[in-house]
This record gives C-alpha cells, sequence and structure tokens, in this order.
C-alpha cells in the first residue's frame, strides 16, 4: 500500500476537482481522429478526440446522445434562433478540438456571450439552458489558452476588402455580392459615414445569417422628433436578386454623395430616417447564387431555407378587414394577429421583420422584386376570394397611385411606350397596378403593412429576368437611381405634427382620422405622428381615450413637397364616465400580443410532430417530441 499523499499536495487535489473552471485549456493526452459528424461538418477544425468532455468514448455513443439529438433539432425549436451558433457551441463539447495530441477546451467568453443572447429563446419555449453547455464548467478563460468555436462563423465577415488601387472611395463595384461580401460593404459604408450611418441586426434567418440593416440620418440609431421613417427592403424571394445589389449600390452613393456635398442627398438624410435591408430572405439567394446569373430556374432559391414562401408567410389580415368593411363603426386598421396564425409555420424571416415594424414607426415602404417591370400597390387579395383578378383598392387608393407614380414615372423603361418591351402589358395602366388586379394572393406584406401598423408600401417588380447577369447591373441602377431617390421623398407628403395635452405631454397612440378615409394612423412615443395624403381638403380628427377630440380643416397644395405641420393639443374630458370614442375595439377584450410575449414565442413546426397547448401543469409542448427520439429522457431541459 502507497503512503498517503502530504496534506498540502491532498487538499490541491481536492481544490482542483471541487472547482471545474479551473481546467487547462487543454486536456491530458489524447489520440486526435478525424471529425466525422455531418452536424458539425463546418466547424472549425477537423479533428477531435475521445473520450470527449461528457465521457463519451465513440461517435455511436455520440450520436445515440440525447444532447446529440437535441442540438440536431434545436433550430426548429427555436425557430431559428441563435442558429448555427448554438450548434457550433455544442460541438465543440461533443467533438472536442483536438491538435497535436491535445483535446482543446472552447472559451468561456463565447459561451457567456451567447447564452446571454440566446436565454430569452430558451425561456420563451419553457426550456432549461443545455447542462452540457456550462460556461463554468466545460469552458476556459482566455488565459488558459481556449479558443473561440465560432470563429469560422465570423471569420469571413470580419476581413475588409480593399478596393483596387487607384479607385476613390465612391467607387461602386457593379457586381453581385455573396452574403460576407454584402456585409463587408455595408459595414465598411456605415464605417465611411459613421455621423450619419449605422448598421443593425433585426434578426437572423433560419440558417443563421444575421438580417442586416444600414440605416441613414442626422442623427443615426435614433428616432427624432417628426422625422418620418422610410425602409426599402430587397431580395423577399431569394432568386429575385436585383433589389438586392440596388440597395447595396444605394447604401454607397448615399454615402458619397452626402460627404460630397450633394445638397439634395444632404436634404435626404438630414430630414429622413432612411433604413435599407438589402436581403431578406440571405439563405434563399445562397441557393440561387449557387446556380449563377442566367442559369437560375424561375422558383431556385425563391423560398427560404424552410421552404416557405416569405411573401405569402405574413398574417392574412386582409380577409378580416373585408369583413369588418361591413360592420358599423368598427376598426379596420391597427389590426391584431389572429391566434390561429401562431400555430402555422412562421419563418423567422418573418417574425423578424414584424418585430422591426413594431419598433420603428414607419411612414413608407417599398419591397423590390424581379420577374416583371411594374410597380403594385394594395391590396393584394382580393376582395371576393374567388377571383383571381379583381380590382380591390385600400381606402387610400388615390395616395397609393401617387406612389406608384412616383416610382414609374421617373423609370426610362417604365415609361417606354414600346408594348413589345418586358412589362408591355402594363403600358396602359402607366406601368403601375393594383395587386389583387394583377393577381391575388394572402400572407403578402404590403396589405401587412398597411393593415397592421401605419406603413404604406408598395411593390416593385425591378426587370422580367430574376437573377441577370453582372453586366446588366450598372444599367438596372441607372434606371432605379433616380426612382428610388423620388420614392423616398415621397415620405415628406401630406401632414404631420404632435398630438399633446394642455400641459404639453406627449400623448402616444392617439389616433389621428381623416375624414372620409376608414384608415387612421396612430401617434408615435412621442407623440408625433405623419399621415401621407394627396393635395386637396381634409377634414382631420386627432382623439384619444380621455381626452375631447379636435377638429381641424387643412388644405394641402398640389405639388407641396413639404409635409405640412398640423399639432394637437387635447383638453381632459370632465369628471364621469368616459364618452365612448369612434372606432373603439368592439367584442371584449384585444386578443393576447403573442408577436411581444416572450412567452408565447412561436416555434417552426418539427417533422412529424404537431404542437399542441400545453395543459395546465403539465410538460412543454416539446417534450413528447424529444422523448420519443432517444432512449434517454432528457430531464435536464425541464425547469421544474
Amino acid at each position: 500500500m502507497s503512503p498517503p499523499p502530504p496534506p498540502l499536495l491532498l487538499l490541491a487535489v481536492l481544490a482542483a476537482a471541487a472547482a471545474p473552471g479551473c481546467q487547462s485549456a487543454q486536456d491530458p493526452a489524447a489520440t486526435c481522429v478525424d471529425l466525422p459528424l455531418r452536424m458539425c461538418s463546418d466547424a472549425a477544425y477537423n479533428q477531435t478526440a475521445f473520450p470527449t468532455l461528457l465521457g463519451q468514448r465513440s461517435w455511436e455513443a455520440v450520436e445515440a446522445s440525447s444532447e446529440y439529438i437535441l442540438l440536431s433539432v434545436l433550430h426548429h425549436l427555436l425557430e431559428g434562433q441563435c442558429n448555427p451558433d448554438l450548434r457550433l457551441l455544442g460541438c465543440a463539447i461533443l467533438a472536442p478540438r483536438c491538435e497535436g495530441g491535445q483535446a482543446r477546451r472552447p472559451c468561456r467568453h463565447v459561451c457567456e456571450d451567447l447564452r446571454k443572447a440566446c436565454q430569452p429563446a430558451f425561456d420563451a419555449i419553457d426550456m432549461a439552458w443545455p447542462y452540457f453547455l456550462d460556461c463554468a464548467r466545460y469552458f476556459a478563460r482566455d488565459e488558459e489558452g481556449c479558443y473561440d468555436p465560432l470563429e469560422k462563423l465570423r471569420g469571413g465577415l470580419e476581413a475588409e476588402d480593399f478596393l483596387p488601387s487607384g479607385l476613390p472611395p465612391t467607387f461602386i463595384h457593379f457586381d453581385h455580392h455573396s452574403y460576407a461580401q454584402m456585409v463587408r460593404v455595408l459595414r465598411r459604408t456605415a464605417t465611411r459615414c459613421a455621423h450619419i450611418a449605422t448598421t443593425y441586426s433585426i434578426g437572423r434567418s433560419f440558417e443563421g445569417k444575421e438580417l442586416l440593416v444600414i440605416e441613414f440620418s442626422g442623427r443615426p440609431g435614433q428616432h427624432e422628433l417628426m422625422e418620418p421613417e422610410v425602409k426599402l427592403i430587397g431580395n423577399i424571394h431569394g432568386n429575385e436578386v436585383a433589389g438586392r445589389e440596388m440597395l447595396i449600390y444605394l447604401a454607397q452613393y448615399l454615402c458619397s454623395e452626402y460627404l460630397l456635398g450633394n445638397p439634395r442627398i444632404q436634404r435626404l438624410i438630414n430630414t429622413t430616417r432612411i433604413h435599407l435591408l438589402p436581403s431578406m430572405n440571405p439563405d434563399g439567394y445562397e441557393v440561387a447564387a449557387a446556380e449563377g446569373a442566367g442559369y437560375n430556374g424561375w422558383t431556385s432559391g425563391r423560398q427560404n431555407a424552410q421552404n416557405l414562401d416569405l411573401n405569402r408567410n405574413f398574417p392574412d389580415l386582409t380577409s378580416e378587414y373585408y369583413r369588418l368593411a361591413e360592420v358599423r363603426g368598427a376598426r379596420s386598421d391597427h389590426m391584431a394577429i389572429p391566434q390561429h396564425y401562431w400555430w402555422g409555420k412562421v419563418a423567422p424571416e418573418t417574425k423578424a421583420v414584424m418585430k422591426w415594424m413594431r419598433t420603428i414607426p414607419f411612414v413608407l415602404s417599398a419591397s423590390l422584386h424581379g420577374g416583371d417591370l411594374v410597380v403594385s400597390y394594395p391590396f393584394d387579395f382580393s376582395k371576393h376570394p374567388q377571383e383571381e383578378k379583381m380590382f380591390s383598392p385600400t381606402p387610400d387608393e388615390k395616395m397609393f397611385k401617387l406612389l406608384a407614380r412616383a416610382y414609374a414615372d421617373v423609370h426610362p423603361m417604365m415609361m417606354d411606350r414600346s408594348e413589345h418591351r418586358c412589362g408591355g402589358n402594363f403600358l396602359k395602366t402607366g406601368s403601375i397596378i393594383n395587386g389583387a388586379d394583377w393577381y391575388s394572393f394572402t400572407g403578402g406584406m404590403s396589405d401587412f403593412n398597411y393593415l397592421h401598423t401605419n406603413c404604406f408600401e408598395i411593390t416593385v417588380e425591378l426587370g422580367c429576368v430574376k437573377f441577370p447577369p453582372k453586366e446588366a447591373l450598372y444599367t438596372l441602377w441607372q434606371h432605379n437611381k433616380e426612382p428610388l431617390l423620388n420614392f423616398v421623398e415621397m415620405v415628406h407628403r401630406g401632414i404631420k405634427g404632435v398630438v399633446m395635452d394642455k400641459f404639453g405631454k406627449p400623448v402616444k397612440n392617439a389616433r389621428v382620422i381623416v375624414k372620409g378615409i376608414r384608415h387612421d394612423i396612430t401617434t408615435a412615443l412621442n407623440g408625433d405622428y405623419w399621415r401621407l395624403l394627396p393635395s386637396g381638403s381634409h377634414i382631420i380628427i386627432a382623439q384619444a381615450p380621455g381626452y375631447s377630440r379636435v377638429i381641424k380643416k387643412v388644405t394641402i397644395p398640389a405639388h407641396m413637397r413639404r409635409a405640412g405641420r398640423v399639432d394637437f393639443i387635447l383638453q381632459p374630458l370632465g369628471a364621469g364616465p368616459m364618452k365612448s370614442l369612434h372606432g373603439l375595439r368592439r367584442g371584449g377584450p384585444a386578443p393576447r400580443d403573442l408577436l411581444e410575449d416572450k412567452d408565447s414565442d412561436q416555434h417552426g413546426e418539427l417533422p412529424g410532430f404537431q404542437r399542441q397547448p400545453p395543459a395546465n401543469g403539465g410538460k412543454p409542448w416539446w417534450w413528447s417530441y424529444l422523448s420519443s427520439l432517444s432512449q434517454h429522457k432528457p430531464l435536464w431541459l425541464l425547469k421544474y
């Protein structure tokens, strides 16, 4: 029998065993073997070692584990959120990196940052944070020689592209941009014009790509009182790529022209907050780009990675609008999302855009498509569902036609009188058309904008070739530069102002009503509002619960290019029961808002699994599905 260890040595051994966060980032000697796990094939390394950090000693043991199965379906459960970051983080534990006969541990700070960002997604589905992603137990500190398991994911986006020597910084490279190239161009542009531009993400695609927006404003990153907000969205269909490139070029153009002192661009940016989302469907774009320009099929890459058409994935509020239109006094604007919508597949890209609309008080929007040459406007869904083509106007038909013409009337090809050109069949209507009069469909983004928010959105079809060759891109830019600018400037048509009480305090969510147009808009948090209106005389009414309404008559001169200011001061109602206000919601309390309720966050449908509402006191909706996939029930995912 060997003698007992000295007391100090024994204490050191016990301390090491009790403090899992103090291990070296390099575990004891191991034999490095090739990494065969398909789920981890895009990791930043290609060799691993056994046993794993969880003690598994073979590939069969790893693949049969509930931890591995969870990683394989987590992107479905979280509806694309934090993907592929969480998968790569999990791979670092289930298939640890091996170099020079040593298994290396991933960095703790990477785990902690990811947990901070992704914890709400787990909370939303009532799932505990996976034990094997315990940052203190399985991850190492920087000083211990750890590595970043997400380095490959981020590496392509942090490298800088340098322009060829001799070219000015104002140079625009008229070519197709991969996802990494697009991100670099947008971030480089925002850095170059940091005093008027910034980039931000509104979420991620199903495959984990950031939905990156570049914003231009006199004070980027914040809403300014009475400064209208505009968004331009491209590539909602992944194989319709012209809009994606036009917005990448527009971002560079706005930056360069502002720096060069172009008075029109400086005035536009100083008075408008402009948001450009070049690619709403970056996953679909990758599918289309793999086939290449000129070889792309009519539908290859159109849908997102879930095989969902994003422009059919928004809530159908138009059907409910037509029903309410027959009900006297019922509100038919700012309509709630029906709860049954969430029981279908909701793409993460769709949900990200809907949350974006809630965050920012957008006034005007355009969605850029390809496949024809025309500008369409709501409604896109026919007022008689059986009719595939039927003129179906909104209450703001006159304003929508002005917005569509603002684009079409300065587009040289849309104004070409030849019937044999692309889009020649729209010549008689001036290259604009009511969407449902062209063809009817439900779940479109433009109808949702109009019926759920204050925003007016049109759809621009940029040309008959969905994926044009790069030689055509410069001409496309020349044709669309002026229409894009002219359209954005239309946000300054109509009236704007502030609704406040007698003490000067802003009244948020007050309603601004135009007599004769059954579509109200609401004030933003600071009490400011914008109401797009055609020229002429209008009766404007402002009202809010607890206040008496105020009525004003305004006249908007023809060709007026600056919104007239019309403020309202509301007086509180006297004591006693509150008077009923026109257009209040009827039929009981408003439905629960699942878009904002993080405890009711919705998730993509799993193969072979139909999600059901959880019973009171029962296990979460995902439990039966995960339990059926492995002989070991993942009790560690339950919070209770």
